[in-house]
């Protein structure tokens, strides 16, 4: 009896590319998970609220003596005015990105510094681990606005906002180090990174190849954090008048607010965009962070 061979299927010739994978990816980690979409869309907002409000007001009535003072929201000015002549809209449209720019500045420096040091100190142990743990250790026991304080106070100049993000850096990689140091302890002890000792890998192609890249989502997810974290520094440090004066970012908005006793004197078009935006921005970052937990602990990583 003759056997008749099935013909084999065809190859498809319809293959998906990398990033067409990784948006599959992405859209598959968002859809489980809410805290994620939640923090991405309130920053989502902001953005959209910078980039249209630029086309809608001219950032130049940020500037003192732009408009009238005192005015109270309108078709003209939508957000009003406040006591030193500017725009509020123009003020919140200006003063967003300057605020996160700071953050962002401050983040990126401490937490990479920090990760150095982390890396460095737990990877190579003995006197070196020693001395950066207790740095560290002393550092995270001062309240860091305090220290902060006197540091700009020291300086004695008023400070733009790179020097801002600059002197927020110098206290903000004090926790990543710490926390990382701890990640990196463990990873260490691994068979892979034992065998590429054992390989005769040096020391920094082995943090550089093996380590950094298992870190690197709680990298990111230190990253964030830490970008909260120098935002509220930052907004501390302005609210008390130690920013720069001429800046619009919404911490020396709220220093003029307090300044000239807005909320006293009923001048609520002054405080509450600035509170609100404040808010949203937080609150964005929040649940940015809740949603990190999935992408940098790989336990907590569900099927979908």
């Amino acid at each position: 009896m003759a056997v008749v061979s099935k013909p084999l299927p065809a190859p498809s010739n319809v293959t998906q590319s990398p990033w067409v994978n990784a948006l599959i990816g992405t859209g598959r980690y968002l859809r489980r998970n809410p805290s994620m979409i939640v923090g991405l869309g309130f920053l989502v907002v902001l953005g959209l609220f910078v980039v249209i409000g630029r086309t809608m007001v001219d950032v130049e009535d940020a500037r003192a003596l732009s408009v009238r003072p005192l005015q109270e929201p309108s078709s003209k000015y939508l957000l009003g005015s406040d006591k030193q002549g500017r725009d509020v809209f123009a003020l919140m449209v200006a003063g967003t990105p300057l605020t996160l720019r700071i953050g962002i500045i401050a983040a990126f420096l401490g937490v990479g510094f920090g990760a150095i040091v982390a890396f460095v100190a737990a990877y190579y142990g003995g006197w070196v681990d020693t001395v950066i743990r207790t740095i560290v250790d002393t550092g995270l026991t001062i309240p860091s606005l305090m220290l902060l304080i006197v540091i700009v106070m020291s300086l004695k100049t008023n400070l733009s906002t790179n020097q801002m993000a600059l002197v927020i850096a110098m206290l903000a990689w004090l926790s990543p180090a710490r926390v990382i140091r701890s990640q990196v302890l463990t990873i260490r002890e691994r068979s892979y990174v034992q065998l590429a000792k054992l390989s005769g890998v040096s020391g920094p192609e082995i943090i550089v190849k093996e380590l950094l890249p298992n870190l690197l989502p709680y990298l990111v997810a230190s990253l964030v954090t830490a970008c909260s974290g120098a935002i509220l520094a930052s907004i501390g440090l302005e609210v008390l008048g130690l920013g720069p004066l001429d800046s619009p970012s919404l911490g020396m908005t709220l220093y003029w607010v307090n300044y000239s006793a807005a909320l006293l004197n009923g001048w609520w078009w002054w405080w509450v965009p600035p509170i609100v935006i404040i808010t949203m921005m937080f609150m964005g970052l929040f649940f940015v962070t809740i949603g990190m937990d999935e992408f940098a602990n790989p336990r907590l990583r569900r099927q979908v």
